[in-house]
Formats: C-alpha cells, sequence, structure tokens
C-alpha cells in the first residue's frame, strides 16, 4: 500500500480516445512526463506537459496504488484538476507479458521484410518501443 502524502485530495481524469478510463478523487499522481516522472499534489501549480510512455501511478484517498500504462499523449494541471488525454491506456495489472513478448519477435521478424519501406520500418520500430514499454510496466 502506498503512502498518503497530504490530507487533501484533488480531481483527476484519465480520457483515452475510446472513453473516460478513470474520474474521480486521488491523494497523489505520478505521470512519466518527457522530462522525466513528476508528481502531483493537492494545489499543484499550473502545469501542461506532454507525456512519454509509461505508467500513471495513482495514490487513492484510502492509500491504496493504481497503476495505469499509457502510450503517450498530454497532461493538464490547474485548479486542483488534473487530466491526463492518453493515445492508449490500459491497466498495468491487465497485461499479458508473454503475449506482448510474442508481438515483439513477431514485429521484428516484419522488419526484415519492411526494410525497403523507410516509413514501415519506422513504424514498426514504434510500435516494438511501445509493446516493450508495456512489458517494462508489467515486470
Amino acid at each position: 500500500m502506498a503512502e498518503r502524502l497530504t490530507d487533501k485530495n484533488f480531481q483527476f481524469d484519465l480520457v483515452s480516445p475510446e472513453k473516460l478510463l478513470f474520474s474521480g478523487e486521488v491523494n497523489m499522481a505520478v505521470i512519466p512526463g518527457v522530462a522525466g516522472d513528476f508528481g502531483v499534489l493537492a494545489d499543484h501549480a499550473p502545469l501542461l506537459s506532454s507525456i512519454r510512455p509509461g505508467v500513471v501511478r495513482l495514490t487513492m484517498p484510502d492509500g491504496e496504488e493504481q497503476k495505469v500504462f499509457i502510450a503517450g499523449g498530454f497532461a493538464d494541471v490547474s485548479d486542483n484538476v488534473c487530466a491526463v488525454l492518453a493515445e492508449e491506456a490500459v491497466d498495468v495489472a491487465t497485461l499479458d507479458v508473454d503475449a506482448l513478448r510474442q508481438q515483439v519477435t513477431e514485429m521484428k521478424d516484419d522488419l526484415s521484410f519492411a526494410k525497403d519501406d523507410p516509413a514501415k520500418v519506422a513504424h514498426i520500430e514504434e510500435a516494438i518501443a511501445l509493446a516493450e514499454a508495456k512489458i517494462a510496466a508489467a515486470a
């Protein structure tokens, strides 16, 4: 169980293109910003940040911790509200590491067939990096 840092909570919203994944009070959020992880507590100064693929860690008011893998996006903090707009989001507990490793293997095989198409190579390399980030998040 994570430790509460303050007695004051704030509103946290996590939105993906498909749906609202979480909306509620949290005690703290740790977000993987492009310049490094940053923590948000109640009364945080206004902030807008790009997010890299990684894990958002939420400390709930009861001290429990929830982890969500996000594939990138933006975070907006203002007026005791933190909104994360994620390109993709999934609960870390639901990640299947074996399936992800198999996907990485298959995508690496696909690279040899795409070597004459730089755009396709870049797309496959990006997908491999994302799958590897999910594997690291689940570890």
